[in-house]
């Protein structure tokens, strides 16, 4: 559809997204995705074709099993990681519960974890729940609300060689901020630290390489990314081995599956790895697929980054409007408050033009707090690869209009 020698071919992408059709100006894709075809179409064969529990002496076994293995192989693709250590679950959050627990189970009093006031809840209450439960201590990197940035001095100031664990966002679904992810976690790893990357919204807007971003293990989300609703983390499977999760006895004590409780959803896997493909054929049909990927994604942010601006320029005319997406380098994610209405009136207004901006803290909340914002936060705008000019046309007019109504 497009590649990095020709220009972005939103019109093509368009055409695959079925949900489109209903006319709405989807800003929502933050808290999920619209889906192509080809995403719904590989989730339906897989539900219509022989399955069974994972094995290769029936068809129906050899087509779960090799469902299993080409989905590890997409996610290992799209971050740049192996496929033995990729881990399926319901949600990034419940796998990051599931994680916590597990790398938890060694702590004690004097150890200490750090956290993000830029982070998702996410990847905040499963790690500070953790470190209660065995005493250990929980620090906070603070969050600069004028700029938007969480900096290494901010993480420097409380890292100690009791840190076991740095928890911290790829990019914040709340403002968009991106933070130096490699200097932060070099800082984690000289202290001694594990780092755990919540890539949930960095995913769906930027190529990832979870080796250069220096993560020991990264969360993300396919829902995100054009797929279905799925959690999946990637790190080491030697990582990984060193771990130990309540299990059930029979199951297996293989990793990755040893993190992997109960029988998988073949069908979503499916659907992830097609979404992966998807993203990949956006990076045109030169290389593999991570080569494609890495393209693909290139272009997707630089589609995403160029509507971005526009949005921006207009909202920069708009009477008594404050825009808390500050930081020197971020995702397309915009975060709107007005000085005389709520934001949620403004959603409202939106909603009745068929443009879905919705409003909220979206789980964001220590960020929310830290900008002054409470747990109201405020009107969210996020653009996808699927956004184009017409739908950038429609929002502006709908704010120029919800903000110029007394």
């Amino acid at each position: 559809m497009t590649s990095t020698s020709t220009a972005y071919d939103v019109a093509a992408v368009r055409a695959d997204f079925p949900a489109l059709r209903a006319g709405a100006a989807h800003f929502d894709g933050p808290g999920g995705s619209q889906v192509p075809r080809q995403v719904a179409h590989a989730v339906a064969a897989t539900l219509t074709a022989p399955i069974a529990n994972r094995g290769r002496l029936t068809e129906a076994e050899r087509n779960a099993d090799d469902v299993v293995l080409a989905a590890r192989a997409a996610v290992a693709d799209l971050a740049g990681g192996d496929p033995g250590g990729v881990v399926f679950g319901r949600s990034m959050t419940q796998l990051t519960y599931d994680l916590s627990r597990a790398l938890a189970a060694g702590w004690g009093p004097g150890d200490e974890v750090v956290v993000t006031r830029l982070d998702h809840d996410a990847n905040v209450r499963p790690w500070v729940q953790a470190a209660a439960a065995r005493g250990a201590t929980v620090r906070w990197a603070d969050l600069d609300p004028a700029t938007g940035e969480l900096t290494p001095e901010a993480l420097a100031a409380v890292l100690s060689d009791r840190t076991r664990v740095v928890a911290v966002t790829g990019a914040s679904n709340l403002i968009g901020t991106r933070p130096d992810v490699p200097a932060l976690t070099a800082l984690a790893h000289e202290a001694g630290a594990l780092t755990y990357v919540d890539g949930v919204h960095l995913t769906a807007h930027a190529p990832v390489d979870v080796a250069a971003l220096g993560a020991d293990v990264f969360a993300c989300s396919p829902y995100k990314f054009l797929g279905p609703h799925l959690g999946c983390v990637v790190a080491a499977p030697s990582l990984l081995e060193t771990l130990h999760p309540d299990k059930l006895l029979p199951s297996t004590d293989a990793v990755p599956e040893r993190f992997e409780l109960g029988t998988l959803p073949y069908e979503l896997l499916a659907g992830t790895t097609a979404a992966v493909d998807y993203l990949a054929s956006l990076g045109g049909d030169d290389g593999d697929r991570r080569a494609r990927l890495l393209a693909g994604m290139a272009a997707v942010e630089a589609h995403e980054d160029r509507l971005r601006e526009r949005v921006e320029e207009g909202v920069a005319e708009l009477p008594g409007v404050t825009l808390w997406s500050r930081a020197r380098h971020r995702t397309p994610t915009l975060l709107l408050t007005w000085a005389d209405r709520p934001a949620a009136e403004v959603s409202r207004a939106l909603a009745g033009r068929g443009v879905n901006a919705p409003a909220g803290s979206f789980y964001a909340i220590e960020a929310s707090r830290a900008l002054g914002l409470g747990d109201a936060g405020g009107l969210r705008v996020g653009l996808a690869p699927y956004s184009d000019d017409d739908d950038v046309d429609r929002l502006l007019e709908g704010l120029h209009a919800a903000t110029s109504r007394a």
